[in-house]
C-alpha cells in the first residue's frame, strides 16, 4: 500500500542546508545540501519509520489540510 505525506521544508540560513520533517510521524526529520538529496534521504527515514510503527498508528497519520503564513511583528 502506498500514501502520500506532506513534508515541511525550511532553508536554515546559518548552515544552507535544507531541513525537513513530516509532522505526526516521530523521527521524520532530516537534512541535505540539495533538495534532491533532501528527498532521497526524507523517503529513506519515513519508510524506516513507518516500519516500526504497529498498524494501528499507519491507519491514524494525519490528514494534510493545508498551510498559513502568519505575519507577526519581531
Amino acid at each position: 500500500m502506498k500514501s502520500k505525506l506532506v513534508a515541511y521544508i525550511e532553508r536554515d540560513v546559518e548552515s544552507g542546508l535544507y531541513v525537513a520533517i513530516v509532522p505526526g510521524i516521530p523521527g521524520a526529520h532530516t537534512q541535505a545540501e540539495t533538495l534532491d538529496e533532501l528527498r532521497t534521504r526524507l523517503k529513506e527515514v519515513i519508510e524506516l519509520c513507518l516500519e516500526e510503527m504497529d498498524p494501528e498508528e499507519k491507519n491514524n497519520l494525519p490528514e494534510f489540510v493545508g498551510i498559513q503564513r502568519i505575519e507577526v511583528a519581531i
